[in-house]
């Protein structure tokens, strides 16, 4: 069972907004870029996620009708900033895994005991997008 959606909200305007300055080069953090279905507009969202070879899994704390993940397998992708680093991501894949095995041993604990959210979202590494000069 995901973290409830009042979780969710209360997090939007309380630790998404501390988080959102470590999330682009801290381990573990990622920022996702992403574009709204009906708005049209770009939103950043700070969450888990972990490069895996040539995948990112992101761990799904709130699940997977979050409107963030809507909009991101809709769009067959996005883009995501990790360690410093911004890379073009495609082929969304929303899957199941309650053993969390794709993550390292402390978040594993955390989603499998604490939060209870055993649903991710992998990614292919498209493209790593070369720094402005």
């Amino acid at each position: 069972m995901p973290t409830p959606r009042w979780i969710a909200r209360a997090n939007k305007y309380g630790i998404n907004q501390l988080t959102r300055f470590i999330a682009p080069w801290a381990p573990g953090w990622a920022v996702v870029i992403h574009r709204g279905r009906k708005s049209g507009r770009t939103f950043r969202r700070p969450l888990w996620a972990f490069k895996r070879g040539d995948r990112f899994v992101i761990a799904l704390t709130y699940g997977s009708r979050s409107d963030w993940v809507r909009n991101v397998v809709a769009a067959g992708g996005c883009e995501m900033i990790s360690r410093t680093r911004r890379y073009r991501v495609t082929n969304p894949r929303v899957y199941n895994d309650p053993e969390a095995s794709d993550m390292p041993l402390f978040i594993r604990f955390m989603l499998r005991y604490v939060l209870k959210a055993p649903e991710f979202l992998s990614t292919d590494i498209a493209q790593v997008v070369p720094k402005a000069a």
